[in-house]
């Protein structure tokens, strides 16, 4: 595939989960392949379509408005970097953390390999800690005293 087709792939990506978690999941099947691996910012490794689909099913009911713009993109060869920001609502349980209804605002980083037309092996990295702060399950220092 060419770089235009691959950020081609990259924006529809994003167009559906932007439309909703149904969009999103109804897509995987066409968009991924079935032994894809997704490398989480968590560390752990989602390991075929169907835990990927679980994790965007999950995420998505954590941060049902769940909504990306797509701030840079860059690809080579077979892989695309994607720099993003995220905005949602935490309506559901999120990591066995209950929902605490606050909106958010992280900044991504997205490696996706594709193969065959397919999103092969992705890196996903996001602030992690802002995150955790926006939702008040981390003190933001030098407030409360």
């Amino acid at each position: 595939m060419s770089a235009k087709e691959i950020k081609a792939l990259e924006r529809r990506l994003y167009e559906e989960y932007n439309k909703g978690k149904a969009a999103v999941l109804a897509v995987i099947d066409e968009l991924y392949a079935t032994d894809t691996i997704q490398h989480s910012s968590t560390g752990e490794d989602i390991c075929s379509i169907k835990n990927y689909k679980q994790h965007v099913s999950e995420f998505s009911n954590a941060f049902p408005d769940l909504h990306f713009t797509i701030d840079d993109m860059v690809a080579e060869g077979d892989k695309v970097a994607v720099r993003l920001t995220a905005t949602g609502t935490n309506k559901g349980a999120f990591k066995g953390i209950p929902p605490t209804n606050k909106k958010v605002t992280v900044s991504m980083i997205q490696i996706d390999r594709i193969a065959e037309g397919k999103f092969i092996e992705g890196w996903s990295r996001y602030d992690t800690f802002g995150l955790m702060k926006q939702l008040g399950l981390i003190p933001t220092p030098g407030k409360g005293r």
